[in-house]
Formats: C-alpha cells, structure tokens, sequence
C-alpha cells in the first residue's frame, strides 16, 4: 500500500501515538467525570426518597390518598413514581401497577416498573425505595432513572463534540511537523550527496532557528569546512613532494646521462654514481621523514608510551649540539631546573627537541647564543628553545609548521622544510602546545601540562 513519505518520518508515528494516548486519556477522564456526576445525582436521589418517605409515612392514613394525588398532579415531566398498596398486593393508588418484589424495605433500590398513564402500560427502570406502613400496606416512592441516562448521553456528546475534532487537528498538526521534517531531511540529503559526489564547497542550509536540524548542519559544516583544508593541505602538500623530488631525481638522471656519455675513466664513473647515490639518498630522506610523520599523525607510537624524565634528555641533547654550536661560534646554555616527569615516547620527544636546538643552531649567525632551557611557569612545565637568529614573521608563523614550508630567510640554507612539521605531529600526539613567537630571534616552545616535576639545580654553558 502507498503510503507518503512523510508519513515515514520519525515524527509523524509519535504524534499519532501521543494522540491517541490523549484521546484514551480523555475518554477515561469523561467517564470518570460522568461516573462522579452520576453517583453524586443518585445520592441525592436516595436522600431524597427517603425523606419523602418519612413525610409520607408520618401523615394521617386519611390524608395519604390526598398526597398521593397530588405529588402525581405536580409531575408534570412524569418521572416520580408513587403508589400505595394493601396487605395483599392490590393497588391502592399510585401510577404503578404492582410493587417489585425483593427489595429490602426503607433501602432505595433500581427496579423495573409497570408504569400506568391514562390506562398505558409502560416498562420504566426508576430508582425507589419501599415501607411498610403500621397499618399493614406498603408504600413505594422513587424516580425515573432518565436524568443519569440525559448525563451520560451529555457526556457523550461533548466528547463527540469536542474530543473527534482535537483529535483529527492533532494528526493534522503532526502531518504539517512530519511534512516539514521530511521537507528539511531531503534538502539535508540533496546537499549531502552533492558533497559526496566531490563537491566540499556545499554547504548545508542553516535556517537560524537554532534547532536540531541548524546545530547538526552546523557541525556538519564545520567537519566540511575542515575536510576541504585539509584536502587543500594534502594537494599542497603533494605538489611540494612532486616538486622537492623532482629536483633531486633530475640532477641524479643528468649526472647518469652525462657520466655515460662523457666519462672516460673509471674514477670519473665513481664520481658520478655517487653523486646520484647522494641525490638519491636525498629523495628517500625526504620519504623517510614523509613516513615518519605519518606515523606519528595517525597514532601508531602509542604503545610504545612510558614515563619519560625530561631534565637528562634536555641535558642529553645539550651534551649532543654542545660540539656543533662551538665549532660554529655559538655559545649553547642548557638549564634544567626540573627534574620533569610525563608520559610519552622518550625517542620521539629527544626528535623533536632536537630538531628545534638544530634550527637554532643553523639559523644563529657566529657569535649568536641559543638557549635551551627546562623550566615551570604558570604550573606547567615548558622546554623552551631560544635563539639570537633571524626569527620567524609573525605572519609565516602557523604555516612553517606545515610539511615542505620553507621561510625566504632559509631558502639558502640545507633542508627540506619537514623539520617543525615533525615537531608539531610529535607534540600532538603526546597531547602537548607547541608555540613559535619572539622578535628578534625566534622562541620555540613545548609546553607539558600534566608533567610531574621536582627540583634540580643543572646549568651548563659551551661557548
């Protein structure tokens, strides 16, 4: 069977639930209204016979026939019911024909009569009580029972009247919800697919109500919008891989070409075959260091993570560039004041110090100093690498920390651009800051909050 499709949504079932739970909700409250209505109207019903009962009972024999005449005289919507009937049965007066029998006397009681009008015969249920009379005969007072069932056809009424309608705008309502839900989730999914299709500059509508659909759009956006840099990157950063190959492999294959046409001599064969093994070990560094980024970005080191002491691997990279920055006029001080504990993978920390001690010490002219220090601030504990170089703009700051990035200021210098960015995917992976500021010279920090630490007196100075 047919069926629309917003009649498939997730909305549109709910709404008939809830209004069909109201509607049983309500049908139950009438009938409980109807049922108090209707045992209070009969309380009163009983009350009241049996007081007429009382009046009856207490007048003069003489006078009862009198009163009888009356009450049916002064009945004009014929709902009373009285009648007097001797020790044998026979009526006496009254409209009734003959009193039931099996009833408790003075206890009104529902009962069928025979209900006598100008000499009709009429079956009536009324609500009556019966007493005998010292005299010997019996006397019945009641009522017609039709006022309860005049209540309860009301009730029905008013709910026909009100309850049908509430209920059918209660499906309408959720029809137009589940419509404009549906309406919502298709243009949703049509801007979904034209984004699986290749598409990342789609974006999903936000209407700015704020709702479910606008905050799930919004994250959704944002997940896009982060999608497409990072594709941007990765084209970036392809180019660059394509570009710094290139011009290794080049060289390598013009200094084959031309060994094989122009060399004469063996050591001049030598020569130029390792000049290409020196371009190509060149390529596959760039490889290696590509991979080893990877490896870092995608978490694989993980479980290799310990408890790493920072202040002898601060040291230990000190004693590492102390010969390399006094062969080139530089004075190295090495503080580390902390005896710092954090979790982490000891080998790719003492990589990533040590690649930010051996850009200092490159990019520091002679008679420059580099700092590198292990310290606590701010209760966090901070490797901090400082130099008297060149320093980084402010504006190139977020961008030498991408794969193959390289400043004007070190064109002219050995390199391949990858050294911060393995930095960065070293301190990301660890769940640590990393931050390049400072102007002049360049600062370059690690920052470590949950480090654990004590305190060491260790400063070492080469010049």
């Amino acid at each position: 069977m047919y069926r629309p499709d917003f009649v498939r949504t997730h909305t549109f079932y709910p709404v008939v639930i809830v209004a069909g739970v109201l509607l049983m909700c309500t049908v139950l409250l009438f009938w409980f209204l109807y049922r108090q209505a209707a045992t209070h109207l009969m309380d009163q019903y009983d009350t009241l016979v049996v007081e007429e009962l009382n009046v009856f009972a207490s007048n003069e024999p003489a006078h009862r026939l009198q009163e009888i005449e009356d009450r049916l005289l002064k009945d004009p919507h014929r709902i009373k019911i009285v009648g007097l009937f001797g020790a044998s049965g026979q009526r006496i007066a009254g409209n009734i024909e003959a009193p039931p029998t099996g009833i408790a006397p003075d206890v009104p009681t529902n009962a069928m009569v025979v209900r006598l009008d100008g000499g009709i015969r009429t079956e009536q249920k009324v609500r009556l009580a019966i007493r005998s009379l010292p005299s010997g005969e019996s006397l019945v007072l009641g009522r017609d029972l039709d006022e309860i069932t005049a209540i309860a056809r009301i009730v029905m009424r008013t709910l026909a009247l009100g309850l049908l309608p509430a209920f059918v705008i209660t499906i309408l309502i959720g029809t137009a919800l589940s419509q404009r839900v549906y309406s919502r989730a298709a243009e949703l999914s049509r801007k979904i697919q034209r984004v699986a299709t290749g598409d990342l500059r789609e974006r999903l509508p936000i209407t700015g109500r704020g709702d479910t659909f606008d905050q799930i759009a919004g994250s959704v956006n944002r997940m896009l919008g982060d999608i497409e840099s990072l594709i941007r990157e990765v084209s970036g950063v392809a180019d660059n891989i394509a570009h710094d190959l290139r011009t290794p492999l080049t060289r390598v294959r013009v200094r084959l070409e031309r060994g094989r046409a122009h060399a004469s001599t063996l050591n001049e064969l030598r020569k130029v075959v390792d000049q290409a093994i020196g371009g190509l070990d060149q390529s596959l560094s760039i490889i290696t260091a590509l991979l080893r980024i990877a490896e870092i970005e995608h978490s694989r080191r993980l479980d290799g993570f310990g408890q790493v002491s920072l202040g002898p691997l601060v040291r230990e990279i000190g004693d590492l560039y102390e010969p390399i920055a006094e062969d080139k006029g530089i004075a190295l001080l090495v503080e580390s004041r902390e005896e710092a504990t954090v979790h982490g993978d000891r080998d790719l920390l003492f990589e990533a110090v040590a690649n930010l001690v051996d850009n200092a010490v490159k990019f520091t002219p002679e008679g420059g100093h580099v700092e590198l220090a292990l310290h606590r601030r701010n209760g966090q504990t901070q490797i901090q690498v400082t130099d008297t170089g060149p320093g980084i703009p402010d504006v190139e700051r977020e961008e030498v920390t991408k794969p193959f990035y390289r400043s004007d200021k070190s064109r002219g210098t050995d390199g391949f651009g990858l050294g911060l960015s393995l930095v960065a995917a070293i301190v990301k992976l660890h769940g640590f800051q990393f931050a390049i500021g400072g102007s002049p010279g360049c600062t370059a920090e690690i920052v470590c909050p949950q480090a654990g630490y004590g305190r060491k007196q260790a400063t070492h100075q080469t010049a």
